[in-house]
């Protein structure tokens, strides 16, 4: 660990077998917090690349007990969080949008960390399980195309990490690493960041980590999802090329709304937005899910333009798709004795 903390320090960039080996050091019970602390302090104030990323990232998916072989064909949507602009929880309303128009959808979140409702607290409200294990998450996701993972639940290796970083109260790079470190092998992704100088770099490692498409979007007002509020900047990832654009409300047809009016609440508030959506009241919160469910279905592949996926996530609501994989899960989640929900 010395090493690599020297070249940390002197601001060189390790390589992802260094990261590997260093992250891999930390797991065992000879590290100390000391060490641990020094390492994620220097590996922020130097700066990630995207090397590293997926260094750390592949040994935490090798450390969870979660990964599904049986699944070959998901993806995720969810932000990095960290923009502080308290919106309802976008894209766990828009997962189940994905998931109603036939995308299948491994969600991985956590509680709330930047807002008052974290995913996590969203669908405990609702009635989810955040205790699925391994078969019932392969289970849902065969079966209704949509199934939660809860972090802490799959990650629970991690706890040598999270004890460090609550004591130090800063920014690290599990602040941008969170919606990579999902243990299902994805195919496609949606990643929102806030942070837009950290877009370029996770989509690289996003490649790295053997995604064969993916958007990673920055929202008008430094968002971490895509928003109606002017120009949201875009990096597309197909099989190893990156093109960056931007993307207008006016471009996909859909009416401006401020940051302000997607605006959420508590767990409790944010569950009524979402069902709201599912039910189809138009609005700010609708047309912002339909806008981030559309990108998710064009990084997903399933359509060819942005508009295209727009119009998939519009029928997936309408027809009422989107509302049955929210119910289907809720009713399994009654199904799972007490003791473990």
């Amino acid at each position: 660990m010395r090493n690599y903390l020297e070249k940390l320090i002197n601001r060189e960039n390790l390589t992802t077998e260094e990261m590997k080996a260093a992250v891999r050091y930390c797991f065992k019970e000879t590290a100390t917090d000391s060490e641990i602390a020094a390492f994620l302090t220097a590996l922020q104030a130097k700066g990630e690349t995207a090397d590293e990323i997926a260094g750390i990232v592949d040994v935490i998916r090798d450390a969870s007990s979660f990964q599904a072989s049986a699944i070959t064909d998901a993806m995720d949507n969810c932000g990095t969080g960290g923009d502080k602009s308290y919106s309802f929880n976008i894209s766990t309303t828009s997962a189940f949008v994905l998931a109603g128009a036939g995308v299948t959808v491994a969600k991985h979140g956590n509680r709330s960390i930047t807002s008052k409702s974290g995913s996590a607290d969203v669908l405990e409200q609702l009635g989810v399980s955040l205790s699925f294990s391994k078969e019932q998450i392969e289970e849902l996701l065969q079966e209704n195309q949509i199934a939660f993972l809860f972090a802490p639940n799959v990650h629970a290796a991690l706890k040598p990490f999270t004890k460090v970083r609550r004591e130090l109260r800063i920014p690290t790079i599990f602040n941008a690493i969170g919606p990579l470190t999902n243990p299902i092998a994805l195919e496609s992704q949606l990643l929102g960041v806030y942070r837009q100088e950290l877009m370029p770099i996770l989509a690289e490692a996003l490649h790295k980590l053997g995604r064969k498409r993916a958007v990673v979007v920055n929202g008008a007002g430094n968002v971490d999802e895509a928003t109606l509020a002017g120009e949201n900047q875009l990096i597309f990832l197909d099989d190893g090329k990156l093109t960056s654009f931007t993307l207008r409300p006016e471009d996909v047809g859909l009416p401006y709304y401020s940051k302000d009016e997607i605006r959420g609440g508590d767990a409790k508030q944010n569950a009524a937005i979402l069902l709201d959506v599912l039910k189809g009241k138009n609005g700010a919160y609708y047309n912002t899910t339909i806008l981030n469910a559309g990108i998710g279905i064009f990084a997903n592949g399933k359509a060819e333009t942005i508009e295209d996926g727009i119009e998939f996530a519009r029928e997936s609501i309408d027809s009422g798709a989107a509302l049955a994989k929210l119910e289907y899960l809720i009713n399994y989640s009654n199904k799972i004795p007490s003791e473990v929900f």
